[in-house]
């Protein structure tokens, strides 16, 4: 769920990681009995260090919870209101604290991220899969991830008529230009 610029220095051997929320999708899925529900949230800011020798990471993400929307203003105005409560918390957040694998300063890595997600007022372990592609001049990133919200203490907003699935699936794609190109440091 990271990754917008990367600047890596051959003296430190550091991936700084810092993101563009213009250059972000958060997209959720809830599935029910008769369709999907399919929504997104925006980005507000992210900042993550790669440390390759050690394999350390420190850094996090920080989401708008108050951006969700879904397409359907009755069905977000719930969500707000009664199931994220939006106004008593505003932000979604992810703290890296490992990776698992190796990122690679040029081409493709596969890796696990560790960290702290942060939502409604509570925090939970959580590892997401990342596929990192760093170019000359760009990068992308995305990840997809299972949040068990119903676990976490986040109200199901299934009614009688209506059940939805008590998990939400996360799908994130980053991209950015790499600061390093053509730039000495």
């Amino acid at each position: 769920m990271f990754l917008c610029c990367t600047a890596a220095t051959a003296q430190s051997q550091e991936l700084r990681l810092q993101f563009d929320p213009s250059k972000a999708t958060i997209a959720f899925t809830l599935g029910d009995i008769l369709h999907t529900v399919h929504g997104s949230f925006q980005l507000r800011s992210g900042d993550v260090e790669y440390k390759v020798a050690s394999k350390s990471v420190i850094g996090s993400l920080v989401v708008d919870a108050t951006s969700g929307q879904s397409g359907n203003h009755i069905r977000d105005r719930k969500m707000h209101k009664e199931i994220l409560e939006s106004y008593r918390y505003p932000v979604i957040s992810f703290r890296a604290d490992r990776v698992e694998g190796n990122v690679a300063s040029m081409g493709s890595s596969s890796i696990q991220v560790h960290g702290i997600f942060s939502i409604h007022g509570s925090n939970h372990e959580l590892t997401m899969p990342v596929r990192v592609d760093v170019f000359p001049d760009h990068w992308t990133a995305d990840t997809h991830f299972t949040i068990p919200y119903v676990k976490w203490g986040i109200k199901n907003p299934s009614t009688f008529v209506l059940r939805v699935s008590e998990l939400v699936e996360i799908d994130v794609h980053a991209s950015g230009t790499n600061p390093a190109s053509g730039v000495a440091h």
